[in-house]
């Protein structure tokens, strides 16, 4: 029988859509919104609430759990792998200048997903190998990373040619300013996997997450 570990990878494998998002205090939905979201077909949802204290992100990570229980998904927690391992998440998210990579592993062990942040090709290039996912961006300026300028798509492209030439076999996310407009030229540049927070934050984030999945369908999964 495959270990924790093991399933969460393979898991995150099939992976092409995943959302972040904070509490939602202010909306008073969270629940409804990571229903609808993953009943929509989300792959990953990630608590992000950057000055949030430990004992918030633990009671809120109460409902990303049930939610990603409820629909086979995984549930990563942003910055913090001590509230990762606490809440009973599937791994944790880091930045480029948060805990590094390989600190973390030790502190959460090898069954525990991590992703890294990375904003530039050399940033892609030199991935800490203890990370099992990458995310490249902002791809467009977006106010969820305020005073971070945008690549462009160029990283894209690079981090495209690096997975087929075999150089980097892990898999990446393209990030920052996506929505269902942008998405196709995010596609053609090579992503086929999409972290997405303001495109799904609307009325409807159901309808939102199946149109996205409608535009990622032309891309196969690498």
């Amino acid at each position: 029988m495959p270990v924790p570990g093991d399933r969460r990878r393979e898991r995150l494998a099939r992976a092409r859509l995943y959302v972040v998002t904070g509490a939602r205090e202010h909306e008073g939905d969270l629940e409804a919104f990571l229903s609808a979201v993953l009943e929509a077909g989300a792959d990953l949802v990630q608590l992000r609430a950057k000055d949030a204290e430990a004992g918030d992100l633990l009671r809120w990570s109460t409902s990303f759990r049930a939610a990603a229980d409820r629909y086979g998904a995984l549930f990563v927690v942003n910055d913090r792998p001590d509230v990762a391992i606490a809440a009973g998440a599937d791994g944790v998210h880091l930045g480029q200048n948060d805990l590094p990579a390989a600190v973390a592993r030790g502190l959460i062990g090898s069954d525990l997903l991590i992703g890294l942040s990375t904003h530039s090709t050399a940033e892609f290039d030199a991935g800490a190998e203890e990370a099992d996912y990458l995310c490249v961006g902002p791809l467009y300026a977006t106010p969820t990373k305020p005073g971070r300028p945008a690549t462009g798509l160029h990283i894209v492209t690079h981090a495209a040619r690096r997975q087929r030439d075999g150089a980097e076999e892990r898999p990446w996310f393209a990030i920052g300013g996506i929505d269902v407009d942008s998405l196709p030229g995010v596609v053609d540049a090579g992503a086929t996997r999409i972290v997405v927070v303001r495109a799904v934050a609307g009325p409807d984030p159901k309808a939102s997450v199946k149109a996205l999945l409608v535009a990622l369908a032309s891309s196969p999964v690498s």
